[in-house]
């Protein structure tokens, strides 16, 4: 096992983020798996997809894993890197592989998608705290974490129950649910994932996750289930996303929304990876200090980047173009439609609605 580059006191950079990411195999027609003849290579993974669309958005951000000392783990240190990431810290691993999946073309959403995995037993899934730099991951401002981590084996659930430890040196931990039933081990998911929750500063959850998981139906119940993260945000799909600021006194209708935002009508080309860019483009508002409702707003427009392409990572919009979007009036907005391509426009916030 060897690590790239070198093991000096790691530099401080805007956000760590720490978790598997596979080597993808995306079908060149639509079909089943068993029926399409060749693949695409790409990559994706929860933590590593908001490290890059964050980086591409101009902020310093670092991949913590370990991958096989294998083609596959080359790929993903190179790839990875070439979109700004810092992969030092990325440690290989001679006696286990890099995770793998191959999916069909089809929506998530439809009967028949089918995604084939190839992840156990793999080098990251054997990440522990000994084994990983602990100084690299909380050299950060903040630190993105997912319960995608915390499901692949218990050296990982332990690695991220000591990186959620509230105390000193500790950055502001931020922390997608993305509940994946199949890869728990037995049925302490909802447990484990709600104690993890509980230890953020930020959450992000699907409402439809959050009934799966928990069995909490709407904001208010999510977020009271929740009283120690100083921000959650329930992805709604849809129909948008609320942050609850409990650093704001915003939580007094009878919903207890603190600020709902609408997401802009987008022509969908694929799902996938549209929930780490939401995160990502909410973390770079939060970075930036912008209001909650801007944050929301790029969140969306991120997604958006990657709903309209047809891969997990998508290239994000010029900081400035998704700062006049972002800046449109709540009724402009609300007429905002993006499709294929949006992200290279550069019109003018009033012919934003037609890219």
């Amino acid at each position: 096992m060897t690590a790239t580059g070198a093991r000096n006191a790691p530099d401080i950079v805007d956000v760590v983020a720490l978790g598997e990411s596979m080597v993808t195999f995306l079908p060149t027609r639509p079909g089943r798996l068993a029926d399409v003849p060749t693949f695409e290579r790409g990559f994706g993974g929860a933590e590593s997809n908001v490290a890059c669309a964050l980086a591409a958005s101009g902020h310093s951000t670092r991949w913590v894993s370990r991958v096989g000392a294998d083609g596959f783990g080359e790929h993903l240190v190179e790839t990875i890197g070439a979109y700004g990431v810092d992969v030092a810290h990325v440690r290989r691993d001679a006696a286990r592989p890099t995770g793998l999946y191959f999916r069909t073309a089809g929506d998530r959403a439809t009967d028949e998608h089918e995604v084939a995995y190839y992840r156990a037993g793999s080098a990251a899934s054997a990440m522990t705290v000994d084994n990983v730099d602990v100084a690299a991951v909380r050299a950060g401002r903040v630190l993105h974490l997912s319960g995608i981590t915390a499901a692949l084996s218990e050296g990982c659930l332990e690695l991220v129950r000591e990186l959620v430890k509230r105390g000193e040196g500790r950055p502001l931990v931020s922390f997608d649910v993305n509940h994946r039933p199949g890869l728990w081990r037995d049925a302490d998911d909802a447990r484990v994932l709600m104690e993890l929750a509980r230890a953020a500063d930020i959450v992000f959850v699907g409402h439809d996750e959050a009934r799966q998981a928990w069995g909490l139906h709407g904001g208010r119940a999510i977020v009271d289930a929740l009283p120690e993260p100083e921000i959650v945000v329930v992805k709604q799909g849809r129909g948008g996303a609320v942050a609850f600021d409990k650093n704001t006194d915003a939580m007094e209708d009878a919903d207890g929304t603190a600020t709902l935002v609408r997401a802009p009508r987008v022509d969908v080309v694929a799902h996938v990876g549209a929930g780490d860019a939401f995160a990502a483009g909410f973390l770079s508002g939060t970075l930036r200090g912008l209001p909650m409702r801007d944050r929301l707003r790029h969140g969306h427009l991120m997604a958006a980047a990657t709903l309209t392409t047809p891969g997990d990572l998508a290239a994000p919009p010029a900081r400035s173009h998704a700062d006049r979007l972002a800046a449109l009036g709540d009724d402009a907005w609300g007429r905002l439609r993006l499709g294929p391509g949006w992200t290279q426009a550069d019109e003018a916030p009033e012919e934003a609605n037609t890219p």
